[in-house]
């Protein structure tokens, strides 16, 4: 999971696919935080590659107990809102992220 974060980070899509599909097959069902974690840096992924991240991680948080959407979940949400730029701020997938972090 830390590489997946890792190589999100650096925006080497690639590698973090990789180290993302690699830490979903080993991570148990179960794993809430560990999966939802993963699905937003894909979602970042999809964002440094141009594609709608914000819905995908809208998908991933809502999915989410309230107790789960705190901590590194939402500061890695929130990352990923803070770097979209703020001329796409009033579409709507931006708009629905904007709204699921404030909740």
């Amino acid at each position: 999971m830390h590489l997946s974060h890792a190589y999100t980070t650096l925006g080497d899509t690639a590698r973090a696919h990789e180290s993302q599909q690699r830490a979903l097959e080993l991570s148990a069902p179960t794993s809430t935080m560990t999966r939802t974690l993963l699905h937003i840096d894909n979602a970042a992924c999809s964002h440094h590659d141009g594609d709608e991240a914000c819905r995908r991680t809208v998908a991933a948080l809502t999915t989410l107990p309230d107790e789960y959407r705190t901590g590194l979940v939402r500061r890695r949400a929130l990352d990923l809102y803070e770097a979209i730029p703020t001329e796409h701020h009033h579409e709507r997938a931006v708009r629905q992220l904007r709204d699921v972090l404030a909740a």
